[in-house]
């Protein structure tokens, strides 16, 4: 049986030190994704208090780029913490990651919870729940010994690479492009690295909240109003170096820009 407790602190610990992820010991170490969705819980637990309260989610492996590139054929969440949510336009230091990189994607903000009792969700279920739309740069961390040699549900335990993000001006749901044709550009100092569509991700994107809702909801959990999900990158990982400028564009939905010293 997982101890659930020993890999929540371990865990915990390498994130506070900024300190590279070695692979959990045996009786720490998580067997099965639900195995690390529990350590996920028992971990928020733990950082709260020094990364403020949990503010929203971040959902991976939502496009077939990044299920490819991380060879991992579903979603999988994690969590966002209040101070790793950054407006537009802010200077952030490498230093303060273990090794940055950064994903393009299309943030929700939810005008309402979604409730375990409202469940299953579908996509057409969560999209009056949500109040706006953002464009978004999700801050990943490579934070592991090797991630490809971790496993899943090592990862799930520790928010799947989420570090926080970047958000740009929202968007009125009612004033929103079809997020199918919404094209998304990855810019580094100034060079397109990736380019992909809202339809990359899952379809859509509301079937990427859906996801989470059910995902949730199956655990008796909610999603509530005012919380920021991100959706899922339309491009691969991007990781940086020190001086690098980023910018995201999501045509119709805006642009969110971060440096990095």
């Amino acid at each position: 049986m997982t101890d659930i407790r020993a890999a929540a602190a371990s865990i915990a610990a390498a994130r506070r030190d900024r300190t590279p992820l070695h692979p959990l010991a045996p009786e720490a170490a998580p067997r099965s994704e639900a195995d690390g969705y529990r350590i996920q819980d028992a971990l928020h637990d733990l950082l709260s208090a020094e990364f403020g309260a949990l503010v929203g989610y971040k959902i991976g492996c939502t496009s077939p780029v990044m299920q490819r590139y991380l060879d991992i054929p579903h979603p999988c969440g994690g969590g966002v913490f209040a101070k790793g949510v950054h407006q537009s336009g802010v200077s952030l230091r490498a230093k303060d990651f273990v090794c940055v990189g950064v994903e393009c994607e299309i943030a929700v903000r939810l005008a309402c919870d979604l409730a375990p009792s409202q469940a299953p969700f579908t996509a057409e279920a969560v999209a009056p729940a949500i109040e706006a739309y953002l464009p978004a740069i999700e801050l990943v961390d490579d934070r592991y010994s090797d991630w490809q040699t971790m496993g899943a549900p090592t990862l799930v335990a520790d928010d799947f690479f989420a570090a926080g993000c970047v958000l740009g001006k929202p968007v009125a749901r009612s004033a929103a492009p079809d997020l199918l044709a919404v094209v998304g550009r990855a810019l580094i100092n100034g060079v397109e690295v990736g380019k992909g569509t809202g339809a990359d991700v899952l379809g859509h994107p509301h079937h990427a909240l859906a996801w989470l809702a059910n995902h949730l909801a199956a655990d008796g959990k909610s999603l509530r109003a005012g919380q920021i999900v991100l959706t899922g990158s339309l491009v691969k990982t991007v990781w940086l170096d020190a001086g690098d400028k980023v910018v995201m564009e999501l045509a119709g939905l805006g642009r969110a820009e971060v440096a990095f010293s």
